[in-house]
């Protein structure tokens, strides 16, 4: 079972369990209280929600659903926000924890939640949001439900924190051109090759090298390598004149200009390395995670799963390939090669892959949080 975000009038969902944000009386109250009993048959509703009495904040209790799409809906009453000193953080944690092990103790495989107290009562949206996920992570850890947030538009999703503040900056980077110029050739960025020299220089070939920069200024010579070839291949050179550098780095591009030596079919399908199914494995092997912790932490269920387990060949879509490399927590060279394996690569172009990027390099690699910011962006979501 896995965590989704839909945008969706609550009372449209179909799952076995709805949750509402209950008033704590038997009545109903404007927004997705009433919206629910309104839906549902309002008169049958409240005649069985008069039966439970009184609700208090945090505690969850359960009618049946009527009219809904639903077996279930569950009562919940969230905290009204004052300025957070008040326990409404804990409060509203208890909403979302009780609500789940109701639903589990009545058997559901799904449930629906909208934004806890975040209408008339106030509480911060983007503060709810990430409450909701960090208990959403907690339950799915150790138990097996569909959890479906509902969001209705767009004013209700709101993001913040540390970790959601650089993806827009970083999106918005130019990987292209503009960033390979600046990183490989800009005459600011090469220490012994002067401004006029760099011009000279065609931008291919101001690509192929790669300058140890900040971390080397303090040095008196800089080293040069070309930035195709692995590091403990690089040929390297002394930055003391121009000439020199251009020297070896001329050397490299002919190096490079020669033909390969042709191989055989037999000798080319003899180098096969692993299958990406075969690399997940020993990954998973090699980190010592269980396989279960991988697929949750993927948030793919055990079903699918179990399918890759019994296929050497399998072929993954792109995202379930990026779902396990988040779940087995690679760094960005381990992503690219995991992903090669399947036959797929990140590209500069694609909003999705540099949302991906940019949390590997924060080494952010929570599913349900990356999810967050993908759903923001209008972008598939990891996962089922």
């Amino acid at each position: 079972m896995s965590f989704k975000i839909i945008r969706n009038d609550i009372t449209k969902v179909t799952a076995d369990a709805i949750v509402n944000t209950a008033n704590p009386e038997p009545l109903f109250a404007p927004g997705t209280d009433s919206a629910i009993y309104m839906a549902a048959g309002a008169d049958a509703m409240l005649k069985e929600r008069k039966k439970i009495g009184k609700i208090e904040v945090g505690e969850a209790a359960f009618t049946s659903a009527f009219a809904l799409n639903a077996r279930y809906v569950i009562h919940t009453v969230g905290p009204v926000w004052t300025d957070g000193s008040h326990g409404e953080k804990e409060a509203i944690r208890n909403c979302y924890k009780n609500s789940l092990d109701l639903a589990k103790e009545l058997g559901c495989e799904s449930i629906a939640f909208p934004l806890i107290s975040t209408g008339v009562y106030g509480f911060p949206k983007a503060d709810a949001l990430q409450t909701a996920v960090s208990v959403f992570s907690e339950f799915l850890s150790v138990s097996d439900m569909e959890i479906i947030l509902v969001v209705f538009d767009n004013d209700s999703f709101e993001l913040s924190g540390k970790i959601f503040a650089g993806i827009d900056e970083y999106i918005d980077d130019n990987y292209v051109e503009e960033r390979l110029d600046e990183e490989y050739g800009h005459p600011a960025g090469v220490p012994g090759i002067s401004a006029a020299a760099d011009d000279n220089v065609p931008k291919r070939r101001r690509r192929g090298l790669f300058l140890l920069g900040a971390a080397r200024e303090s040095e008196p010579d800089p080293v040069c390598y070309n930035a195709s070839m692995p590091p403990d291949a690089a040929e390297e050179s002394i930055l003391n004149e121009d000439n020199e550098c251009f020297e070896v780095c001329e050397n490299i591009l002919a190096a490079e200009a020669r033909p390969l030596e042709k191989r055989s079919l037999d000798e080319v399908v003899a180098q096969l390395s692993q299958t990406w199914q075969e690399s997940l494995f020993r990954l998973i092997d090699e980190k010592g995670y269980t396989d279960t912790e991988v697929y949750k932490r993927a948030n793919v269920d055990r079903k699918l799963f179990s399918k890759i387990r019994s296929n050497a060949a399998y072929q993954p879509k792109k995202i379930t390939a990026v779902a396990f490399a988040l779940a087995l927590k690679l760094d960005i060279d381990e992503t690219k090669d995991f992903l090669g394996r399947a036959g797929y690569a990140f590209s500069p172009s694609s909003k999705f892959d540099l949302i991906i990027e940019y949390f590997i390099e924060q080494e952010v690699y929570d599913t349900y949080t990356i999810n967050l910011a993908l759903f923001a962006h209008d972008q598939p979501l990891i996962g089922d």
